[in-house]
């Protein structure tokens, strides 16, 4: 079975395309990397694949199901974690909100739910920070932390928005080292600027600017590396 399956997928905000006759599939276990310009369509695509928009035109199936069905194989990292600074929250805590749909009739995190934080927390190398206050984490850390709060539910699909885009360039390599030891384990869908340090480790590229072009890491081309995007490159003579 393919974890995704979209077939012709089109999204208008208004009278606006944003996507339009979208159509891919992606192996279960495979490690996709999605770039574009701004704008180009690809936080929505994610959007759709999460569940919180619904397709204009289309169809997506993840795992065989619709979005919101297949809601608790999905772990998702968003661009970005809003949160009042002043508020005490700990790293614990923050990983705990992605076991909210394991919560009992009480209202009450289990034992089992502890477990999992410490053991995700573990994977990304944040365990010694269970107790630390969220707010006084750095950049890279603070994203390892959402990372882990993806994982702690075990998903079979990860999805991340931009997770290397607001932290320096060690912490961008042990993100990525991280997704390298998950890849295989689990489907991974990252939205990346980041090219030149992507293609090292994905399986595939979806270049996505309103419609969709797959490609191999290899034939990105140069222009694609530094960011200038162009229409789709042309397929060559016979």
């Amino acid at each position: 079975m393919n974890a995704l399956d979209i077939h012709t997928l089109s999204f208008a905000y208004g009278s606006t395309y944003a996507l339009e006759e979208v159509s891919f599939s992606v192996k279960e276990g495979a490690f996709v990397g999605v770039f574009g310009p701004n704008g180009g369509g690809k936080t929505t695509l994610l959007h759709l694949i999460l569940g919180f928009l619904k397709p204009t035109r289309g169809n997506i199936s993840v795992f065989g199901k619709s979005p919101k069905q297949a809601h608790a194989k999905i772990g998702w990292v968003p661009q970005t974690f809003h949160f009042d600074r002043y508020f005490p929250i700990s790293v614990e805590e923050v990983v705990l909100g992605g076991r909210l749909s394991h919560l009992s009739w009480r209202g009450q995190f289990s034992k089992l739910d502890r477990e999992a934080v410490s053991h995700s927390l573990e994977k990304v190398g944040m365990k010694k920070f269970i107790n630390a206050p969220f707010a006084a984490l750095s950049g890279g850390q603070a994203q390892r932390v959402l990372i882990a709060r993806a994982l702690v539910s075990s998903p079979s699909l990860l999805i991340l928005d931009e997770p290397t885009a607001s932290v320096d360039y060690q912490a961008q390599i042990e993100i990525y080292n991280m997704l390298k030891q998950l890849k295989g384990k689990m489907t991974i869908l990252m939205v990346t600027h980041d090219l030149d340090s992507a293609v090292e480790y994905v399986d595939t590229l979806f270049c996505v600017q309103r419609s969709l072009t797959e490609m191999s890491p290899k034939k990105v081309c140069e222009h694609f590396a530094l960011g200038l995007y162009h229409s789709p490159l042309k397929k060559e003579s016979p």
